[in-house]
């Protein structure tokens, strides 16, 4: 960072960014943090050109991106001006769910009203996560990134100031100046387990449905869920699908994804198996149908309205925050 005499900002320098990204994020972050407020004028194109060296064009299209963001106005008689005090918010989850608009819809009622947030998707696509946010670097104050996977954090978050990236769900960041709102995946997930016993030892076999591949979930609760088996003398197999001939009286079936729980439900109801007497299911994160679909199903969960709690409150006091959220068991009729 460094001050240019007769610029009513700082130059932010940062690694990673073309110049036009450095403008706008410098005017940026001197709005959000209250150097520059509402009303205030800016340089000329001619005047910030010949003060920070960069050159009209570079200026211009910072000024056009400020503009088309909302960020910067301007007019014949006033030129370039702040056009509003906002503060703007980058967060990038993995997919759509239930579970997520829980967690998005808590986060955005705890922000003030003036704050504005971009929500993007990468869907488990490294090459997708990776442009997505090279793209934002220097256009937000803060950026909410859920990660891509649990066993480190991806390169392309190295490009974003620590002290405004914030980790969600699961991959601890080796850094100590990043914060970061996790789950643990493997011994609270055994712990939930151990909790249940006393439904559970009614069944002689757990099938858990994971794929590798495919299931977007770290395969901690699949090392977990083994050991419970393995300490209580209960079968345990893992299956990519759930599958008519497979599902039989006397299993419980534990499901990380929804589409994978609404098949054994389906296959169920075929083979008139009423869950929590025949069958036992299970269900990983709680959705609001899941308390009421067939008298309720018990589900492995963390408390995704307060992680969008304090996620608002990271962002609202720019202050570090290293929290693993609590993992709960809710037993309900099906099992």
């Amino acid at each position: 960072m460094f001050s240019v005499p007769g610029l009513p900002f700082k130059i932010l320098e940062q690694t990673g960014q073309t110049k036009m990204q450095l403008l706008v994020h410098s005017i940026t972050e001197a709005v959000g943090n209250g150097e520059l407020k509402e009303g205030d004028a800016l340089p000329s194109v001619n005047q910030l050109s010949a003060e920070s060296g960069f050159s009209r064009d570079t200026v211009f299209k910072a000024y056009s991106a400020l503009k088309k963001n909302g960020l910067v106005e301007s007019t014949l008689a006033k030129g370039y001006y702040v056009a509003g005090e906002s503060y703007k918010v980058f967060m990038l989850l993995d997919d759509f769910s239930a579970f997520k608009e829980q967690l998005y819809n808590s986060f955005r009622q705890n922000l003030p009203q003036t704050y504005s947030v971009d929500l993007l998707f990468h869907h488990y696509n490294r090459e997708v996560f990776q442009q997505l946010i090279r793209n934002s670097l220097g256009r937000y104050n803060s950026y909410v990134v859920m990660n891509i996977d649990h066993d480190g954090i991806d390169p392309a978050l190295e490009e974003i100031d620590p002290k405004k990236l914030l980790i969600l769900d699961m991959g601890a960041p080796l850094s100590e100046t990043v914060s970061y709102i996790i789950q643990n995946f493997g011994e609270s997930v055994e712990s939930c387990l151990e909790k249940g016993w006393h439904r559970l030892k009614k069944y002689d076999e757990l099938v858990l449905v994971y794929d590798e591949k495919e299931t977007p979930h770290p395969s901690e609760t699949v090392w977990a869920t083994q050991r419970f088996c393995r300490k209580h003398n209960i079968r345990f197999k893992t299956v990519k699908r759930p599958q008519s001939p497979e599902i039989r009286k006397g299993q419980v079936w534990f499901t990380i994804r929804d589409a994978d729980l609404v098949e054994v439900i389906k296959t169920c109801r075929k083979n008139d198996f009423k869950p929590g007497k025949d069958v036992g299911v299970l269900s990983y994160n709680d959705t609001p149908m899941k308390q009421i679909v067939g008298g309720g199903i018990s589900v492995i969960s963390t408390n995704f309205e307060q992680m969008g709690i304090l996620a608002a409150g990271f962002i609202k006091n720019k202050q570090k925050i290293a929290r693993v959220l609590p993992t709960s068991l809710i037993l309900r009729e099906s099992l």
